[in-house]
């Protein structure tokens, strides 16, 4: 039960007996990640003040150049996933592997793996836009006390124990779900404190805002252009209102409060995607649809595509269920 005023730390440890999991654990890593998620925040706020944005003059696994608050964010959430022994594995978007914890200790009988997009939308920091982390939980399938395997990372959505964003925003907020409803925290800075502001956030069914990046409309498949130009035309209670911000975490967020539809379809660019279907896609698709959402790739259900490697890239549909629903239906016709 949600109650006003009510700090994250006490949602957390109110709400632990309604998961099936109770043992206090899964409480102790959501705390760990507001921690971390606090820590982050304090830099992105200070970017431009101090030497913490721009390039960092390497590439991540997928080729892509760092960020410097891509690096920064990166390294203070696994020293403190790491340091609080909570976690047996670790996988991030901008690591080349998992990091397995613990992993010769026989005793160590932690239960759950974490994937991270650090820092989603890092490409904005620069010139001040909204940015955000990404987190998703799932509990281990390999025998407790042995070290973590790649079996452990690659599980199906559907198998995610909780999932969860930070959006540094205007303000910032962090919003998640163990599978019983999303809930928003809102972080007062004068006190360092998360409270809860948006209680059993949901999408509407319908919404009148489309978000895609029309700069590769001409290489997306015709599925999606037919649906763009559906969305433009001038019927009924159309035509919507487009709105791209370029940060995943940004756009969904305005999404689930306003109603609309975050489009990343494949293109002749990017025949297989671009978006992670580990640290971005899975995530907001277990969020979406706790909020009445949906979430697919223009065919299938997101959280029943079954990875097969680490940083493995998806198409991505997501948003009010109406919407996504139509896309599919283009999608489906031109197929």
């Amino acid at each position: 039960m949600s109650k006003p005023n009510q700090t994250l730390g006490e949602f957390i440890i109110e709400n632990q007996t309604a998961f099936k999991y109770t043992s206090g654990e899964l409480s102790r890593l959501l705390n760990s990640i507001r921690l971390a998620a606090k820590v982050v925040n304090h830099e992105v706020n200070k970017a431009g003040l101090v030497d913490i944005i721009g390039n960092a003059g390497d590439t991540n696994i997928q080729g892509e150049d760092q960020q410097k608050l891509d690096v920064y964010a990166n390294d203070k959430f696994i020293q403190t996933l790491t340091k609080r022994n909570i976690v047996c594995g670790i996988a991030s978007e901008e690591e080349d592997d998992f990091i397995a914890i613990n992993s010769q200790d026989e005793n160590n009988q932690n239960k759950y793996v974490v994937l991270i997009d650090p820092l989603d939308g890092s490409s904005n920091i620069d010139v001040n836009v909204s940015v955000g982390t990404i987190f998703s939980i799932y509990r281990r399938v390999t025998p407790l006390g042995t070290p973590v395997t790649l079996e452990d990372f690659l599980q199906k959505g559907s198998a995610q124990v909780a999932a969860g964003y930070v959006v540094y925003g205007t303000s910032t907020m962090l919003v998640y779900t163990t599978g019983y409803g999303v809930n928003g925290f809102t972080l007062n800075p004068a006190i360092g404190s998360y409270y809860l502001s948006h209680p059993n956030m949901q999408f509407p069914e319908d919404g009148n805002i489309y978000s895609v990046n029309e700069g590769n409309y001409s290489d997306f498949p015709v599925g999606i252009k037919k649906y763009i130009k559906y969305c433009q035309q001038d019927e009924d209670e159309r035509p919507y209102t487009s709105r791209y911000i370029g940060s995943l975490v940004s756009d969904f967020h305005r999404n689930m409060i306003k109603g609309g539809i975050y489009m990343y379809p494949k293109s002749t660019k990017n025949p297989k995607g671009k978006l992670r279907l580990l640290y971005e896609c899975n995530p907001m698709a277990f969020i979406a649809e706790q909020a009445n959402g949906k979430a697919s790739d223009g065919f299938t259900r997101i959280m029943d595509i079954q990875p097969t490697e680490l940083h493995e890239r998806v198409p991505f549909i997501c948003g009010s269920k109406n919407m996504v629903e139509k896309a599919e239906e283009f999608m489906r016709n031109e197929q």
